[in-house]
């Protein structure tokens, strides 16, 4: 975390803290208590994708009064940044995700988590099942066929035996893991430039950090 200096009207100067877009969500949503407001208000036309900037400035507005501090919550007050930071975050679009994405962000900010991309999974070939017992284990096996072999002077029939395997973790998995990891990142994105270009943040200044994107690619 860094420091930003804003040189007021009255000649003084204001210290922003300046935060990548996770970490703001963090301290609004964990630290602060920030709550999401998703159903959209009957007097406030919905455009189908989120409730836009202009939603969000009404919420400002309708705080009433500026809520300082932010770093020791004092009873129930949520700063007012925080505010801020959660009405963008309801306001998600419906093609990077809509209120689902909204509630996913919001939980895993709340959780100080990043979305588990299985780092170092690799998929493995294993049997299907594993049989146990006081000799150890071995895999399962399933009879496929017969087949007729001539065995000391006499023709057996004999059973084939196959071993039924699977990859693990199955490669769709992971890939689905990452596209999860992605849709988070996009939508990260969109509320990081939807802050930077309101500009309606008073003492928390967004900075253009972003987690690492598609972090799988070259390790």
């Amino acid at each position: 975390m860094t420091l930003q200096r804003r040189i007021n009207p009255n000649g003084g100067t204001k210290v922003r803290r300046a935060l990548g877009v996770q970490a703001a969500l963090e301290w609004a949503f964990r630290i602060e208590k920030a709550q999401l407001d998703l159903p959209p208000p009957q007097d406030v036309t919905e455009e189908g994708f989120g409730f836009g900037l202009e939603y969000v400035l009404l919420q400002r507005a309708a705080l009433g009064c500026r809520i300082d501090g932010g770093q020791h919550k004092i009873g129930t007050y949520t700063h007012e940044d925080a505010e801020i930071i959660a009405a963008t975050v309801a306001g998600l679009p419906d093609n990077l995700g809509g209120k689902r994405m909204a509630v996913r962000v919001a939980e895993l900010a709340r959780a100080g988590l990043t979305p588990d991309w299985m780092p170092g999974a690799v998929p493995r070939c294993v049997p299907v099942e594993v049989k146990r017992n006081q000799h150890g284990e071995r895999a399962t096996t399933i009879v496929i066929g017969t087949e007729r072999v001539l065995s000391r002077g006499k023709w057996r029939t004999v059973e084939i035996l196959a071993c039924p395997v699977t990859f693990s973790p199955h490669p769709q998995q992971i890939e689905a893991a990452h596209r999860v990891y992605d849709d988070w990142w996009q939508a990260l994105g969109w509320v990081r430039e939807g802050l930077i270009a309101g500009g309606m943040l008073r003492e928390v200044e967004v900075t253009a950090a972003m987690p690492r994107v598609r972090p799988w690619i070259g390790r």
